[in-house]
């Protein structure tokens, strides 16, 4: 069975990256999926959503074991966004106006992942806010697993 991983960008980056960690109050400036040897994600510097191998820089990312993530979900995610561009609308609807507007083929990273993790409206999340969702679910799943030893 593939395992599913969040990972959070926290590389010093571009000017863009700057500013999200400046406006989302977060080490955090981008995130992906990983599934097997590639990342998934919607990103401004691709022009949307696209998958990519796996490369050096593991020391910019923090990993997320997704364990409950469906890791055939988002492949068939990818599958359907394949050609879907960065979502700047929703972006700037969701994040910085609050109206947790999704543009149909488009989406930002945190956007895209929190879809093909099947989380409800995924427009919401930054990659703060998944990131810390997903660190969450991940602790009570551990919590859950140590109370079931006892």
């Amino acid at each position: 069975m593939t395992t599913v991983k969040l990972a959070l960008y926290k590389g010093p980056g571009q000017l863009g990256n700057a500013l999200i960690r400046w406006w989302t109050r977060s080490q955090y400036s981008h995130c992906e999926l990983v599934v097997g040897d590639y990342c998934y994600s919607s990103s401004v510097m691709d022009k949307g959503v696209r998958r990519k191998r796996i490369g050096p820089g593991a020391d910019h990312w923090d990993l997320i074991e997704l364990p409950w993530a469906d890791a055939a979900a988002v492949l068939e995610h990818f599958e359907r966004t394949d050609q879907d561009r960065y979502g700047w609308p929703s972006l700037i609807m969701s994040q910085i106006f609050n109206r947790n507007r999704q543009v149909e083929h488009a989406a930002f990273c945190s956007e895209w992942c929190a879809a093909a993790l099947g989380l409800p409206s995924p427009a919401s999340y930054s990659p703060r806010t998944i990131g810390e969702l997903c660190g969450w679910l991940e602790e009570r799943r551990g919590l859950a697993h140590a109370a079931a030893l006892i």
